[in-house]
């Protein structure tokens, strides 16, 4: 099924320069993409995006500026959370009859908060080749802008939209011993920074908006300082992350706390994985936790 693409050509444009790229074998390959200036792209990622039988993607209207910029011509393939149960299939065909498929989000590295793990999995699970062109990567560009300890972090994407969910999860994350980095959107910014600050306290944070674009923006403060700024009305336009600092020293778990802690993780993951989850957060013994899972578990489970 591989198809031969000599008419149109292997080629990227770089610097008013056509040059052509070396072929693929067959395999999957994760291209990292820029996530705002289009000059944050790498010569393999070039190469490999121009070499393909076939790129997919989350939206053909977003890779295809990156590929009009670079003169790349290979075809594109929508793949995202909608389509991926049923694009899945043919993608991973394509690999087996021969042809080299790369994955690119539209924004950074792939994997990163989209569905593109399930591709990896399934190619990996059928013994087809899958490789990396590492590159540009939100997460680690705002932990590095952030001015906040960066030997240890700890990723969480999006917390969940709604104020009561999103409590319960910053409490779930406030003993985690790690620099926090969330993605957030503009409309919610203000709203999470207040939960935020409520559940985490006076810690020293960061807002990175618009990384690597022209109205780049990284805020510093507490979270506190934060929360006034954007209820006051700081932009809020474009993608967003939050760094946030490590707690300064583990403190004593108390019942109610880890019976809280408990309770929502019950509410979400199985009692296994709800212990693991607490026992990791509080720094309690997973014996010690287990047993007040279990004491919880029957308590609610008997009749009134």
């Amino acid at each position: 099924m591989m198809q031969d693409r000599t008419a149109r050509g292997r080629r990227y444009t770089l610097a008013g320069q056509a040059i052509e790229a070396p072929r693929l074998a067959a395999g999957l390959y994760l291209v990292a993409t820029p996530i705002g200036n289009l000059r944050d792209i790498t010569l393999r990622a070039l190469e490999m995006l121009a070499a393909a039988d076939l790129v997919a993607c989350e939206d053909t209207r977003v890779t295809r500026k990156l590929f009009d910029h670079y003169g790349l011509s290979a075809p594109l393939m929508p793949y995202h959370d909608h389509n991926a149960e049923t694009a899945r299939p043919k993608i991973l065909a394509r690999i087996a009859a021969g042809d080299a498929v790369a994955l690119v989000s539209d924004a950074g590295t792939p994997l990163i908060s989209d569905p593109g793990f399930k591709l990896v999995r399934d190619a990996t699970a059928a013994g087809l080749a899958v490789t990396a062109a590492p590159g540009a990567s939100a997460v680690l560009m705002a932990l590095t802008v952030a001015g906040l300890p960066t030997d240890r972090f700890f990723f969480e994407g999006f917390l969940p939209s709604r104020s009561a969910a999103r409590r319960t999860r910053i409490a779930e994350l406030a003993r985690i011993p790690a620099t926090l980095v969330l993605y957030e959107s503009g409309p919610r910014l203000g709203d999470a920074l207040g939960d935020l600050a409520q559940g985490l306290g006076a810690r020293a944070a960061a807002v990175c908006r618009e990384l690597t674009k022209l109205h780049e923006e990284v805020r510093r403060g507490t979270l506190e300082t934060l929360a006034r700024d954007y209820a006051a009305g700081a932009e809020t336009r474009g993608e967003i992350a939050i760094v946030i600092a490590p707690p300064d020293a583990p403190a004593p778990s108390g019942v109610e706390e880890v019976d809280a802690l408990l309770r929502a993780a019950l509410a979400r993951v199985s009692l296994k994985d709800a212990v693991a989850e607490v026992a990791a957060a509080t720094g309690e013994q997973r014996r010690a936790v287990y047993s007040r899972a279990l004491e919880l578990t029957k308590t609610n489970a008997a009749p009134e």
